[in-house]
């Protein structure tokens, strides 16, 4: 296994590093030691989302990535999560339009158990998946369907917001959890052929945070990873590339039951790893980013049209990224009241560009929560696990604030100007059925964060 290059992180990071290497049937493996604490996180990131699937068979991604806690060769029915919790560690997986990744945090000296477990369902799954187990997590799916997004206010306004911003035929025109009709439409036979592709360890980033011994992890990986074939059949990705601006403002009125009318729009903006994607998320910060933002000043604070208004970035790499806009109207106020003073924000911001005291907030808010990202052990090993999947090199997950505060004020403006435009959106309108419903609404517990966790958990299909 050779060993690659070594990175150290920068601004404030406390000098962590990261290091390389390859086994020989091609799976990449990232090392970042971290002695603070005696826990260790595993992280594995397949290079498969929902971008990856075709039309009939979308939420085959995310159903395949609770399949993976149904067992393995030597791990029977739920073995997975027994013996990691008992063991005193915690687990998961998740599945987004780009990567599927499946991660354990485990006390230090419980790290090659999780690397076993890993590596038993990498190598052996097919030996465990039948019609049972095919069947009993398709209907877990399509209940998570109706909990997260069916029965729920405003819960299919991700699902809408991406169907009307990514064209029919592209590869993020539907989200993760995928429909109804396609998950009964799966077969077993449909699941193997795709674990067969895509769960190869040449198609897999393996990183691994903590209190480690580089040596003896590294052996670990080979003893269980090594013997694992590699896979060559994986087609490649569907272009994701759109034109820069949309050209026309494409809308939808929805009357629901919900608890207060809301405006959600979906900007197109640059995408992940570019430099104005960065600016987009300065732009976006300052717009919307927690109740010191402009359009929570203007709009919760100042006119009390609303109670709750947010702004967030849902980073993509293979297609444009999506700016996410999100207010809650307050009483009986009416959306076109609230729509036009968003517009007039926007259009002052485009013209203006941020001041300085909002470039220096913007710029340490986004340091502050990329060092809380480092930070924890796992959110490091997940980090290393992203940049090395998307952009072909983990050493950038330590260096990314770095670009982030090289962004200047003229290039948050020139994006504003080019981006966020009324022709460069998709807007939901949300209508109550019932009048009374408007004035009862309440204010969400965390409205400053509601644009951007809504993006982001939407983007994430849990296993559990």
């Amino acid at each position: 296994m050779p060993m690659g290059h070594t990175t150290t992180a920068e601004a404030g990071s406390g000098g962590l590093t990261a290091t390389e290497h390859r086994l020989a049937n091609g799976l990449r493996v990232v090392l970042s030691e971290d002695h603070l604490t005696p826990v260790a996180a595993v992280c594995l990131w397949y290079d498969v989302g929902s971008r990856h699937e075709v039309k009939g068979r979308t939420g085959l991604a995310h159903l395949f990535e609770h399949l993976m806690f149904q067992g393995s060769g030597q791990v029977k029915g739920n073995g997975h999560f027994e013996l990691v919790q008992g063991a005193g560690g915690s687990l998961n997986g998740t599945t987004s339009f780009e990567r599927t990744n499946y991660f354990e945090t485990m006390p230090a000296h419980q790290l090659e158990l999780a690397l076993w477990l890993e590596a038993d369902r990498m190598g052996s799954l097919l030996a465990a998946l039948d019609e049972e187990s095919m069947d009993n997590q398709r209907d877990v799916v399509k209940n998570e369907r109706r909990q997260r997004y069916d029965n729920v206010p405003y819960g299919t306004a991700f699902e809408k917001l991406t169907a009307l911003s990514y064209p029919e035929g592209h590869p993020y025109h539907h989200t993760p959890i995928g429909s109804m009709a396609d998950l009964d439409a799966a077969t077993l036979e449909d699941a193997r052929a795709f674990f067969r592709t895509y769960y190869a360890p040449n198609n897999a980033v393996l990183s691994v945070v903590g209190d480690i011994d580089p040596e003896q992890t590294l052996a670990w990986v080979e003893k269980y990873f090594g013997s694992i074939p590699s896979h060559d059949g994986k087609p490649a990705p569907r272009d994701g590339s759109l034109p820069e601006v949309v050209g026309e403002q494409k809308r939808e009125v929805l009357v629901e039951e919900v608890p207060a009318r809301a405006l959600m729009a979906a900007y197109r903006l640059p995408e992940d790893g570019t430099r104005a994607c960065d600016a987009a998320d300065l732009a976006l910060t300052v717009l919307g980013g927690g109740e010191s933002s402009r359009l929570y000043n203007r709009l919760v604070r100042r006119d009390r049209t609303a109670v709750a208004a947010g702004f967030g970035l849902l980073r993509l790499a293979g297609a444009p990224s999506m700016g996410w806009l999100d207010v809650k109207t307050s009483g009986d106020v009416e959306v076109p009241v609230i729509e036009a003073a968003i517009d007039e924000e926007l259009a002052r911001f485009a013209e203006q560009g941020p001041t300085p005291e909002e470039m220096e907030r913007a710029q340490a808010q986004l340091e502050r929560e990329w060092l809380d990202r480092l930070g924890t052990v796992a959110g490091r090993a997940d980090e290393l696990c992203r940049f090395a999947v998307l952009f072909g090199d983990p050493q950038l997950a330590l260096t990314a604030v770095k670009r982030v505060l090289e962004v200047t004020p003229e290039e948050v403006k020139e994006v504003a100007e080019a981006r966020l435009r009324p022709d460069n959106r998709a807007v939901l309108v949300y209508e109550p059925k019932s009048p009374e419903s408007v004035e009862d609404a309440q204010l969400p517990e965390d409205p400053e964060q509601e644009a951007t966790v809504e993006a982001g958990h939407k983007n994430e299909e849990t296993a559990k």
